[in-house]
């Protein structure tokens, strides 16, 4: 297979690297942060401009083209930099479900707005007794008219303070366990009914738990839960990548300061095992870039099975790589590693955030051996 970047592929790469390297430094996004929305909205002005939140849309919607490969890509570059815009939320997440579940003509409404910045969109789905499970929704809709109205509550939805569209999943029929059943509904999140309560999350992004109350929506899909898992497990692919990102960073960060940081009258990275200790980081963050890739192939695979055992199998070992190099950069660092004014201890808190969300490790693992493993078939 040839993992090679075509010529596209590449000038993304240098385009997006360059904008992390300039517009990113660690002192750049705690002033992001400090932002009343959490984010810098110059910084997201100038993602529309270099055609980044047009990534995933068809040429057609304004966007990009583009597919899972420069989803990668621009993912990796985002986790490195430790970037705080709501851009998996709108793009990744709420764009793929659009592209996924929404008729072509919301798509070919709301999709030039979303390339152009100009609106920001949230995924309201968990709810605080599903955990992992995709299908357990409890939150009911209505049919009133030509619309339908809404009533339950989500939690941590990314970015749901900022979101001026909410995309939100309510049961149409069926009990809360059921399969079949589950709408995707598009809410104004101004609109009465709605009840946001936004905060920061630990990796410095924000999210909001949502209250809906008799809010006004608009179906997009009736039964949508296929088109969720779809775009669920492409959104888990983009995190490999983001997570392979920062992974990188804390590698990079604990190598130079093993190079500098001098105990005895030698740099300490001299002393034999500490060399070991660096070169298993290592092992670890290519067996997850390895991984992640294999999730980037595969996240476009139509089949569900198939699909869903690769990404499970990437997201165990994205899981435990993160938490193998976290830990060590963290005691090869020292005290410092555990200080707010240095980077590497950002950089691990994303990775557990990363780790968790849609599901960690150990779910994973539970959920690929259901399926009898990565090339099995269960019993």
């Amino acid at each position: 297979m040839d993992f090679d970047l075509n010529d596209e592929q590449r000038l993304l790469k240098e385009s997006v690297d360059r904008l992390i390297l300039d517009q990113y430094q660690f002192q750049q996004r705690k002033q992001y942060m400090a932002e009343p929305t959490g984010y810098s909205s110059t910084m997201w002005s100038r993602l529309a401009e270099q055609g980044l939140l047009g990534l995933p849309f068809s040429e057609a919607a304004g966007g990009f083209g583009g597919g899972p490969i420069e989803t990668m890509i621009v993912a990796e570059a985002f986790g490195r930099g430790l970037v705080v815009e709501p851009y998996f939320a709108t793009v990744i997440l709420g764009g793929g479900l659009l592209r996924r579940a929404a008729d072509p003509a919301v798509l070919a409404a709301l999709g030039p707005q979303i390339v152009a910045g100009k609106l920001k969109l949230a995924f309201a789905h968990i709810e605080r007794h599903s955990r992992y499970d995709l299908a357990n929704v409890a939150t009911s809709a209505t049919k009133d008219g030509g619309d339908h109205v809404l009533n339950g509550a989500k939690s941590v939805v990314l970015h749901g303070d900022a979101a001026d569209k909410i995309l939100v999943t309510a049961r149409v029929s069926g009990s809360q366990m059921d399969r079949d059943g589950i709408g995707l509904f598009l809410v104004d999140a101004t609109a009465p009914g709605v009840t946001r309560r936004g905060y920061p999350t630990q990796d410095g992004m924000r999210a909001a738990e949502v209250v809906l109350t008799g809010a006004r929506a608009q179906m997009l899909s009736e039964n949508a839960l296929p088109s969720i898992e779809h775009a669920v497990d492409e959104a888990i692919a983009a995190l490999c990548a983001e997570a392979v990102g920062t992974m990188q960073s804390m590698q990079d960060l604990t190598l130079d300061y093993l190079k500098t940081r001098k105990q005895f009258g030698r740099p300490i990275g001299s002393f034999q095992v500490l060399q070991h200790r660096s070169v298993d980081m290592l092992v670890a963050l290519e067996g997850a870039r390895s991984m992640a890739m294999f999730a980037a192939v595969m996240a476009a695979e139509e089949n569900p099975v198939e699909r869903r055992r690769a990404i499970a199998a990437a997201k165990v070992q994205i899981g435990r790589s993160g938490k193998h190099i976290g830990q060590e950069a963290i005691q090869l660092h020292g005290g410092i590693g555990m200080t707010m004014e240095y980077s590497v201890g950002h950089y691990f808190k994303r990775m557990t955030m990363i780790d968790q969300l849609y599901g960690d490790a150990d779910q994973h693992l539970a959920g690929l051996a259901a399926l009898g493993g990565l090339f099995g078939a269960a019993a």
